[in-house]
């Protein structure tokens, strides 16, 4: 028999006695992009029914399988069969989206007196970082860790003029799953000469199961007493508008699809459902605090979302066509997703009421997310 140190093997049987499983982290190939660059798949498990695969291309939360109230896991992640249809028609599945992630007005703003110019890749303006953005480019693995808190950790180094972007900056995303079924994604990003900077995650869910069909009926609740209307090219006017007797207010949990047909209301119309972004506070806060949940009552899957961002984009997948079939080999249609995306406000950087998006050397952008999966019997 072989020889186990006495303080490994204590945790072990503290482990076995406890009902503690040592989570696992492996990384296989998942092909290569059409310039021949090699794409890794980083699967992290925690033997509580939970598994994450992260690819380095786009740094992307490509599955996610919880337990549903029956505690039958199932991936509750959109996402493409293959590397294939990331490339013929992008739509930001699980990826990493930056350098600023959302839109700026017509591609331009203004960074201590200086102007600059950047990608218009959605209607007259820039979206998450422009034509070739974070979620284009293959990140290095750089950790791959098991244990406790199996995760990973990619970085990401943006030259100098990047999309149009001052300052050399070093991206990093890590990804990390515990026992407790949580999965906490942070950004962290650094830079050689001011920029800006806001990077989210752009994962579409379906807490019935990906491919499952509609999110319609999947109830939720946003913790913001105010949004930002927009124009019809979906740049916020400026206005911070009181969600109380709208409907956008979703301070109690209500299914998603209850009022997003309500042609009256010409925010819907413009962005042909739920598009917009919830003001959660006028600033960063101290700590992560609840900004979201959503409870499906099919499955029981509940997800709870902690950010110390202070605005929150939701997306209600208005723009899934049918075009598109996912990993199970379905169709996604309109409405068969949504996106919770923490993050600074849209065209912040055009907007000095909304804050700042300036990064200096020296400093350290932070974006924390943390996704908690439970289940309820409540249907």
């Amino acid at each position: 028999m072989t020889k186990i140190g006495t303080s490994l093997a204590a945790a072990m049987l503290l482990a076995a006695g406890t009902g503690v499983h040592a989570g696992e982290a492996s990384k296989a190939s998942f092909g290569q992009t059409p310039d021949g660059k090699e794409v890794t798949v980083v699967t992290l498990t925690n033997g509580h029914g939970m598994t994450a695969k992260v690819l380095s291309l786009g740094a992307a939360l490509y599955a996610l399988d919880v337990p549903d109230r029956n505690g039958k896991p199932g991936d509750i992640v959109l996402g493409y069969p293959d590397l294939k249809g990331t490339f013929a028609k992008p739509q930001y599945f699980g990826d990493t989206v930056g350098r600023y992630a959302n839109r700026i007005a017509k591609g331009r703003f203004t960074l201590d007196g200086k102007a600059y110019s950047v990608p218009v890749n959605d209607g007259p303006n820039s979206l998450h970082g422009g034509k070739v953005g974070f979620d284009k480019v293959v990140w290095t693995v750089d950790k791959v860790e098991s244990g406790a808190r199996p995760s990973v950790t990619l970085t990401y180094v943006s030259p100098d003029g990047d999309q149009g972007y001052p300052g050399k900056l070093t991206a990093t995303a890590t990804y990390t799953i515990d026992d407790k079924n949580e999965l906490t994604i942070e950004y962290t990003a650094t830079t050689d000469a001011p920029t800006i900077v806001n990077i989210t995650n752009h994962t579409y869910w379906n807490l019935a199961g990906e491919g499952s069909g509609s999110v319609m009926d999947q109830r939720l609740m946003i913790a913001g007493d105010a949004y930002l209307p927009t124009d019809a090219t979906a740049i916020p006017t400026g206005e911070i508008r009181n969600v109380a007797g709208t409907v956008f207010d979703f301070r109690k949990a209500k299914p998603i699809g209850r009022d997003i047909r309500d042609a009256k209301e010409q925010q819907l119309v413009f962005g042909r459902g739920y598009d917009h972004n919830w003001v959660i506070s006028r600033k960063e806060a101290a700590q992560p605090r609840e900004v979201a949940r959503v409870s499906d009552p099919k499955s029981g899957r509940v997800l709870s979302l902690w950010s110390a961002q202070p605005g929150l984009q939701f997306y209600s997948g208005n723009f899934l066509d049918g075009t598109t079939s996912g990993k199970s080999g379905g169709i996604y249609r309109q409405g068969d997703a949504f996106a919770l995306e923490p993050q600074l406000f849209p065209d912040t950087p055009n907007q000095p009421a909304f804050g700042s998006a300036r990064l200096a050397p020296g400093q350290t952008y932070r974006n924390v997310m943390v996704y908690k999966f439970t289940t309820t019997k409540e249907r």
